[in-house]
């Protein structure tokens, strides 16, 4: 089987803003990244804290939008089990669609 490439920073925001306009498709992030996930695969409880441990402030897919990409990449990589932020994304959007 072959492995979906993982969303580039473009198609990210585009998909935000996408869910921007149409608010009862987006999910928060405490939706998004629920407690399980992040316990599974970060070294953090929560998203908040995984954030503020980045010295991150964002509170909605919109916030996390404005975060310069690297610096978000490298917490990510550094934080998690994950090599980049789009990889986290897409495998927590994977497992709130599956109602993991």
């Amino acid at each position: 089987m072959r492995r979906k490439a993982p969303m580039s920073f473009d198609d990210l925001l585009k998909e935000l803003q996408d869910q921007r306009a149409n608010p009862e498709e987006q999910a928060s992030l405490g939706k998004l990244f629920n407690e399980t996930f992040m316990s599974q695969y970060s070294n953090c409880k929560t998203i908040q804290e995984f954030l503020e441990k980045g010295n991150f402030q964002a509170w909605s897919t919109e916030d996390m939008s404005l975060i310069p990409e690297e610096l978000l990449n490298r917490h990510v990589a550094r934080e998690t089990k994950f090599a980049d932020w789009p990889s986290m994304l897409e495998k927590a959007k994977t497992e709130l669609a599956a109602g993991a």
